[in-house]
Parts: structure tokens; C-alpha cells; sequence
């Protein structure tokens, strides 16, 4: 009985300790993407998602350098944090170096309104935000998507693109192609089985690609 009485009472804690888990220790997904430009790599982006219940928070960091002739024509660096109930952004804390341009986001949601002061601009918006959350297949459905590195709440729209074969990791895996547009450039998306994010292309100015392929 006594055994017993004690197996309950550390069964009890445990879950309760459960119920309190820290991100960090919670369950967690990575993509981690080596990026291009044409055929040349130039950086990298990766992300990663960790779970509890209905809450998540993802963490994104990325570096670009690119070259001309041994010297650096171009550098990017971005580094941010959302909070997520859902698919519905909470929080968000984003830091972008844009080839020395210095920007910066931060989003609250309270009482349903998500409140966003971006570089030199305030904005407040009414129901479930997402940003482009290219981690999450409900972004598919969307037809405004808030920029975080600009601030901006963006027109999209979706279009789905049909199933193909490309390579991940140097293996044949079916995929569903998507393209973006409406922001900037248009950016193109591949999802795999379970709706897994595999792989992006954004055509940008002059027409050069800017490819992720998952390490």
C-alpha cells in the first residue's frame, strides 16, 4: 500500500511537471536549409519549431553572403521569434540586417488584436494572424500574411501547382509545388508527405533563383 501510495504521488509530480515543461524541452522539429543563388551557395536558414499542447514558439536564423569577384556585394542576417496558439501568431520579435539597413519587428496580440510596430510604422490587426510560416501547411489557405521583417500585413495569393518529383538530401521524394504571390517577388513552395516543408525558390530581380535545399 505504501509502495503504491508513493508510485501515485510521483506519478502526480511527474505530470505535473509535464504540464510546466519549458520550450526548450519540449517536442521540436528543425528544417535546417542550405540557401543559393543560381548554382552557388551563399548561406543558410534554419528553424526550429518546438511544441507544447497548443502553444509553439519558433526560432529562425539566417545568414547570406554574397560574392562578386572574392568580395562581399551583398549581406543578410536575420534573427527571429514567434509565439504561436495554434496557427494564430501571438508574439513575434524579429532583428534583419539588410545589407547594412537595420530593421526590426515586434507584434503582440492582446485581447485578439495583434499589435505591430515595425521600422518606423504601427499597424494593429483584428483576428488570427500568421506570418509567412512556411513551416505550416494552414499558411496555404491564407490571403494576407504579416512580413516579419518589414512589419507588413501582405496580399497573397496562393496557388496550387500540382505533384512532382524533386530531390531531398539526394533521394526522389513526391512532392506538391504551391507559387506565392504578392510580396516582392514570387516565392514557390514544396510540401512532402504528411505536409512536411521541403524546399522554397523565390525569382528575383533579373530573374537569378534563390533556392533552399534541406541539409
Amino acid at each position: 500500500m505504501i509502495k503504491t501510495r508513493y508510485f501515485l504521488t510521483w506519478r502526480t509530480a511527474l505530470a505535473g511537471a509535464m504540464l510546466i515543461l519549458p520550450f526548450s524541452m519540449a517536442h521540436a522539429q528543425q528544417w535546417q536549409f542550405q540557401v543559393f543563388l543560381d548554382d552557388s551557395p551563399i548561406g543558410h536558414h534554419h528553424f526550429t519549431l518546438q511544441e507544447q499542447g497548443g502553444e509553439r514558439e519558433l526560432k529562425t536564423q539566417a545568414r547570406f553572403d554574397v560574392k562578386v569577384l572574392f568580395i562581399n556585394a551583398y549581406r543578410y542576417v536575420h534573427e527571429a521569434t514567434e509565439r504561436w496558439s495554434g496557427s494564430c501568431l501571438t508574439s513575434l520579435n524579429a532583428r534583419t540586417d539588410d545589407n547594412g539597413k537595420a530593421l526590426t519587428v515586434n507584434a503582440t496580440r492582446q485581447e485578439g488584436v495583434l499589435q505591430v510596430q515595425g521600422t518606423g510604422a504601427r499597424a494593429a490587426h483584428e483576428g488570427c494572424v500568421m506570418s509567412f510560416a512556411y513551416w505550416n501547411p494552414a499558411l496555404l489557405k491564407q490571403t494576407r500574411l504579416l512580413n516579419s521583417q518589414t512589419g507588413q500585413y501582405e496580399n497573397v495569393t496562393i496557388t496550387p501547382l500540382g505533384d512532382e518529383v524533386i530531390d531531398v538530401r539526394g533521394a526522389p521524394v513526391s512532392a506538391r509545388r504551391y507559387r506565392i504571390m504578392g510580396s516582392k517577388h514570387p516565392i514557390e513552395l514544396w510540401y512532402g508527405p504528411g505536409e512536411r516543408w521541403l524546399a522554397l525558390q523565390s525569382t528575383l530581380d533579373g530573374g537569378r533563383k534563390l533556392r533552399y535545399l534541406l541539409k
